[in-house]
């Protein structure tokens, strides 16, 4: 590796200690403008005398200086690689062998080692934007390693980071094709970002059968969130293995002819994902309790059987309870449809949660996250899937009190021990701080884009190495789409630019769309009418009209119902007034 003197360099080492090193900077009249202005955060090359030493300068300072007049400031640097092999055939490598020795020679770092260093190392990288230190170098990220050991992309709103998932995930689709993406869209901004590539699901598409739902699951549905009364849960736990039991002999009614099989001896538990009918479920409620004497231990079934009917009659509830009591093991064409299996041009799975219920959100993460997983436990990995989740912090909150526990569960099982079975998570969230730690270490590649909280902070210091934590004080002041990318996935701690994502790419969030000026202002009270039919469509059980002025406008995804009370009862749903005094007021 070629020497360098006086003239190019701008600094010499003066100590070395582990893998920090300290720089005597030289006076500015021995150096060029570019050196000049060497500052936190720059990469620098240490000429040692087998390599050169890649290291980031992390602090500058004119305090305790050596007594030489040559120096005017010191700086503190962070030896992060080196590169071997000499100028004909340079190869850059993670960690130091070579130390540096007092009197090296230390230079702001050539556009040609950074290309070195930033290389793809195979055809299974993506551009994902420039280094910030030299705009004509590629940041490329490993595909593999940023997949198989799972990835967050973190930052506060408003800088960049639904465009910077939409990069990712566009670049990972080009470059693995075959894999299978499952994004949960809180904010119903995604669904045009992938073109023909994604399917997207929604309340108004989505056939996702109660039977499906574990028992933890259909109880935080039945009782819209809240805790479940201990009675009424005793009931259920009792009754829905004999309902799929009773399920199982229709199914088998052929093969046995007369022969009647007691439920109980075909071994179901409540969490077995196997077929039941909501009247076999009902009826065996109502069996118990008519041979109960005692009119207020019956109160209890009454309540039982009124939330059953409640939720069922429900016209939100409709993707779960459609056709609920005809029947039907549909779970492979369940699974098919959301995993893309097979994909059909289609590897990606969009779903759009804005328009569900909020009371059952969590419930309907928690399934989709559970299924994810024992799909590829039960198939040893062979179809891989990414399964992104927006709004992490919502569904896997660092306070064991917020949420849904069975959601945090799926979730932190796939982040411990998905990329055994071929399932990969990636996380996107706006608080950090307010995510589980332990599911947010697991993820060993990390774009961190803005963030002003403290303790947001404080969390991303604890989860990156000693050697990217010096980083950590450009996040505060970080641009927009500007990252810090930490971990596997990179070839070192980087500070890079994502690039300009295609218009059509471009997530269409909220906050921008009700800053658009309508195109609907010349008939308002046309548009407001519509808007009222769809916002009634979406509580009765009524046709909506497709009316284009609404649902081919992007800002119609902002018109998605988030939080509707629970419907006042009416005589057309046939249900039994005062059997349902209890629900006379909204569950929640």
């Amino acid at each position: 590796m070629p020497g360098s003197n006086a003239v190019t360099s701008f600094g010499r080492v003066i100590s070395v200690r582990g893998s920090l090193a300290r720089v005597g900077l030289l006076a500015a009249s021995q150096l060029g403008l570019s050196a000049v202005r060497a500052t936190v955060g720059r990469f620098v090359s240490i000429r040692c005398a087998n390599s050169t030493i890649v290291a980031m300068i992390t602090d500058v300072t004119c305090e305790d200086l050596p007594s030489s007049d040559a120096y005017i400031a010191s700086a503190g640097v962070d030896l992060l690689g080196e590169i071997l092999g000499g100028p004909e055939r340079p190869k850059f490598q993670r960690g130091v062998t070579n130390y540096p020795t007092i009197g090296d020679a230390v230079e702001l770092i050539s556009n040609q080692e950074l290309r070195t260093v930033y290389a793809p190392t195979g055809s299974d990288q993506i551009n994902v934007g420039t280094l910030q230190q030299d705009a004509s170098v590629i940041a490329y990220v490993d595909v593999e390693e940023m997949l198989s050991k799972h990835f967050a992309v973190l930052g506060s709103t408003g800088v960049g980071k639904s465009s910077g998932v939409s990069l990712l995930l566009n670049e990972i689709l080009r470059s693995r094709p075959n894999l299978r993406v499952f994004l949960l869209d809180v904010h119903n901004e995604y669904g045009r970002c992938f073109g023909d590539r994604a399917l997207v699901l929604n309340p108004r598409n989505l056939k996702l059968s109660f039977w499906l739902f574990n028992f933890e699951e259909i109880v935080d549905v039945l009782f819209a969130g809240r805790p479940g009364v201990p009675e009424e849960l005793d009931i259920l736990a009792e009754v829905i293995p004999m309902a799929k039991g009773i399920y199982t002999q229709y199914q088998n009614a052929d093969r046995v002819g007369l022969k009647r099989i007691d439920p109980k001896t075909i071994g179901y538990t409540v969490d077995t994902p196997v077929p039941y009918r909501l009247v076999d479920l009902i009826s065996l409620i109502d069996e118990r309790m008519g041979k109960l004497e005692n009119r207020s231990s019956r109160i209890i079934y009454h309540k039982l059987i009124s939330r059953i009917e409640t939720v069922r009659n429900d016209p939100r509830y409709a993707f779960m309870f459609d056709n609920a009591n005809v029947g039907g093991d549909t779970m492979a064409e369940v699974i098919s449809h959301l995993f893309r299996l097979p994909a059909n041009g289609r590897p990606m799975t969009i779903m759009q949660l804005a328009g569900f219920p909020a009371e059952v959100v969590d419930s309907v993460v928690s399934v989709l996250c559970r299924m994810a997983f024992d799909f590829g436990l039960w198939s040893d990995g062979v179809s891989p899937l990414l399964f992104v989740c927006e709004e992490a912090h919502r569904y896997a909150s660092a306070d064991r009190n917020i949420g849904f526990g069975p959601t945090r569960k799926a979730v932190s099982r796939i982040a411990k021990e998905g990329r055994k079975y071929g399932v990969y998570l990636g996380l996107v969230t706006q608080r950090p701080a307010e995510l589980d730690a332990t599911i947010i270490s697991q993820c060993n590649t990390l774009f961190a884009m803005r963030l002003a909280n403290d303790r947001d902070q404080a969390l991303l210091r604890s989860a990156v190495s000693d050697a990217a934590a010096n980083l950590l004080s450009f996040v505060p002041s970080l641009g927009t789409r500007e990252v810090l990318a930490f971990g596997e996935g990179v070839a070192l701690p980087t500070r890079l630019r994502f690039k300009e994502v295609p218009i059509h790419q471009l997530p269409r969030s909220e906050a921008t769309i009700s800053t658009v000026p309508s195109v609907a202002a010349g008939h308002d009270m046309h548009f407001v009418s519509a808007v009222l039919e769809r916002w009634r469509g979406a509580t009765s059980h009524r046709d909506v009209p497709n009316d284009p002025a609404i649902n081919e406008r992007p800002a119609a995804r902002s018109l998605e119902p988030r939080t509707i009370e629970a419907p006042l009862l009416q005589p057309s749903m046939g249900l039994d007034p005062d059997r349902f005094s209890l629900l006379k007021k909204p569950l929640r």
